[in-house]
């Protein structure tokens, strides 16, 4: 791998985007941004990086990353988020492989660190949150809604790097309830229009179950009050998902006995 394009996407991000294009400085030989017409100083922070700059109207998460890939000169990608930064431990992985040949099925995946209103969380099922963010953009593109994955046309060779990816997601505990029930709404939306739509118990069962997992099973309880707010929030996400499934269910036989009147 001799060169490595990093792509990210933007939206307002003028708080979050000098701190990641910061941490690229040594690794990226080419940094695209796919902006979604921000009205803050997303922009003009970029420009200060020399980065290539794109204006585009929202597609969604997967078809605005998948822009980036195909806008991108060098074939092999490292896909960022704007409220990331690389770890001092990353960077020298990511320099490590970049003086190596690389066949084009190898995927490279590492840990993601999230940070909950200044403190990192190390358990409560958000850690180690392993994401795969390097590979050959020849070799898989972006899919899915919600928490969007990389589907690959072939079996690819996975290697974990040592070292976190920095998440500096939520600076105040409103900023992860809207994030995690906005997600919630969009699962809800894609489990409609794929046919599910009978949420049934789950509704009841999910959110008390997802609690336990992450509170007790994978040691919520370890991250103090911040993990017990995050796995408590997290689990009425989880209802609030299936209450807007049944909603659309609902909705949609009164505008069928509607029609019929």
């Amino acid at each position: 791998m001799k060169k490595l394009s990093v792509t990210i996407i933007t939206l307002n991000e003028e708080d979050k985007i000098g701190r990641c294009l910061e941490s690229l400085k040594d690794v990226a030989d080419e940094i695209v941004v796919v902006d979604s017409l921000s009205t803050d100083k997303t922009k003009s922070i970029c420009e200060k990086y020399n980065v290539k700059f794109i204006e585009q109207k929202w597609l969604g998460y997967s078809e605005q990353k998948n822009l980036a890939n195909e806008l991108a000169a060098n074939d092999w990608i490292l896909s960022m988020d704007a409220d990331e930064a690389l770890s001092d431990e990353l960077k020298k992985s990511i320099l490590k492989i970049k003086e190596t040949e690389t066949p084009d099925n190898h995927v490279f995946s590492f840990n993601r660190l999230n940070n909950y209103c200044g403190k990192w969380i190390h358990h409560s099922g958000f850690y180690p949150d392993k994401k795969i963010r390097i590979w050959n953009r020849n070799m898989g593109k972006w899919e899915g809604i919600v928490h969007e994955i990389i589907k690959f046309t072939s079996k690819m060779k996975e290697i974990h790097l040592k070292g976190d990816l920095l998440h500096f997601s939520y600076s105040k505990p409103e900023d992860f309830e809207k994030q995690v029930f906005k997600f919630a709404e969009m699962r809800a939306q894609h489990y409609y229009d794929k046919g599910k739509k009978n949420a049934g118990l789950l509704s009841v069962v999910s959110p008390v179950f997802f609690f336990v997992k992450h509170y007790f099973v994978k040691l919520g309880f370890l991250d103090g009050k911040e993990g017990y707010t995050m796995c408590l929030v997290a689990a009425k996400a989880t209802k609030h998902k299936y209450e807007t499934l049944k909603k659309l269910k609902t909705d949609h036989l009164k505008n069928i006995n509607y029609e019929k009147h």
